[in-house]
């Protein structure tokens, strides 16, 4: 039976584009389980209440999903991107079970270890393959797409989450929907996915992009448009990760409720999944370099602003700014590094950018929380918003026009 000709372009492939979508959904929904609704859990089921205790699971997950993502990157031409999507999936499916049955913290830290790795076997897989897909022409469109669904879905869940458990408590019912996203996340992938490793390697044949002498040294220091951006994504997750563990401590202190804390921690990745659906079309048409300074600019001054606010509608408008700042980098971010790279390198570039940008998860919490446990909250998300700042003037600096 002759193998179908194998082609580039989204319009081209728009089927296996659409189900990757809706993989990555799935995905994104796995993270969002615990966006609203972990400090609660740490402290009513397992007496947890210092910011460094709880945000270990952020430490874990995010070194976890950082060392995978290199891992993915490195043996995607090898295994094949379905076959990493597809383990992914499989590891990913105890994640809700430990959660529920959890008898000690050490256990919800081991899950979030397993969902760091699904994270980086599959987010990471789902990003190279689009951009596989696609060819040299819109990846910044389908970046946009990969990550607003992805990110649309953990602010869906995040708030779902937030409901469920103001309703029936922080334990087992949240976590049922992690269950099921995990069997329909393995069900896709097997039974309806295909491998793209035939379409990088078609791209390559009429790429001028030269290669990389040595990927890792040049993604993280020594190429100035790579480096920027790794350094960029960096300081973005290190600003999610505080605000994944520390923004639901702060607004518990507001005195807003369950359900209030959920909608400002949701608005965050619902701005962030659908601001994308513009701003990665956006970079295929705009200065990306530009793209990105703006993004961090933004993002430093939506979270410096948080500590000042209790009125709710402010902090859902302050929110919405960081989520702004976000899709403006986002999807921006991996088109960039796609275009600078040859298409044989690209996985292996991506994922030593996906390292650096998800060890922000741990340099993030690790800060955040030891500040935080020292000087307070609002100090330690101060620190992050300066941060931020100064990698913003950072790539205006260093990062060469793109």
């Amino acid at each position: 039976m002759p193998q179908p000709k194998t082609t580039l372009g989204l319009k081209e492939n728009w089927r296996q584009f659409a189900l990757l979508v809706v993989v990555n959904a799935f995905v994104g929904g796995m993270v969002g389980l615990e966006r609203s609704i972990f400090p609660r859990f740490a402290e009513l089921q397992f007496g947890i209440s210092s910011a460094a205790a709880v945000l270990s699971f952020i430490i874990a997950f995010g070194l976890a999903k950082a060392i995978t993502n290199y891992f993915t990157g490195r043996l995607a031409n090898r295994f094949g991107r379905k076959n990493l999507l597809v383990a992914g999936w499989i590891i990913a499916l105890p994640v809700p079970l430990l959660l529920i049955y959890a008898p000690s913290w050490n256990w919800v830290v081991f899950a979030n270890l397993l969902l760091g790795i699904h994270q980086g076997l599959t987010w990471s897989s789902t990003v190279v393959m689009k951009i596989d897909l696609v060819g040299e022409k819109k990846r910044g469109l389908a970046m946009g797409l990969n990550e607003f669904s992805g990110y649309l879905a953990v602010g869906v869940v995040a708030l779902l989450t937030g409901w469920i458990a103001d309703d029936y408590g922080v334990t087992p019912y949240p976590f049922y929907l992690g269950m099921v996203l995990a069997v329909l996340g393995l069900f896709f992938t097997v039974f309806l996915i295909k491998d793209t490793s035939a379409h990088a390697q078609m791209e390559s044949t009429t790429s001028e992009v030269k290669k990389l002498d040595n990927v890792f040294m040049q993604t993280t220091f020594l190429d100035k448009t790579l480096s920027s951006v790794s350094q960029a994504g960096l300081v973005n997750n290190m600003n999610d990760g505080m605000i994944w563990g520390l923004l639901p401590i702060l607004l518990l202190t507001k005195d807003l409720s369950p359900k209030e804390i959920a909608l400002v921690a949701a608005v965050y990745p619902f701005v962030w999944g659908v601001g994308q659906l513009f701003t990665g079309g956006m970079s295929d048409r705009f200065s990306k370099k530009k793209m990105i300074f703006v993004g961090m600019l933004l993002q430093s001054i939506g979270i410096l602003g948080i500590p000042f606010s209790n009125d709710l509608s402010l902090l859902v408008f302050e929110s919405a700014i960081v989520g702004w700042g976000t899709a403006l980098v986002y999807p921006t971010f991996l088109s960039t590094i796609a275009g600078a790279t040859s298409p044989l390198q690209r996985a292996e570039s991506i994922g030593v950018f996906r390292l650096w940008r998800d060890l922000g998860y741990v340099f993030g919490a690790l800060l955040s929380g030891i500040v935080a446990d020292l000087f307070g909250v609002p100090q330690a998300i101060f620190l992050v918003a300066i941060l931020t700042f100064l990698s913003a003037v950072l790539v205006q600096f260093r990062m060469p026009r793109q």
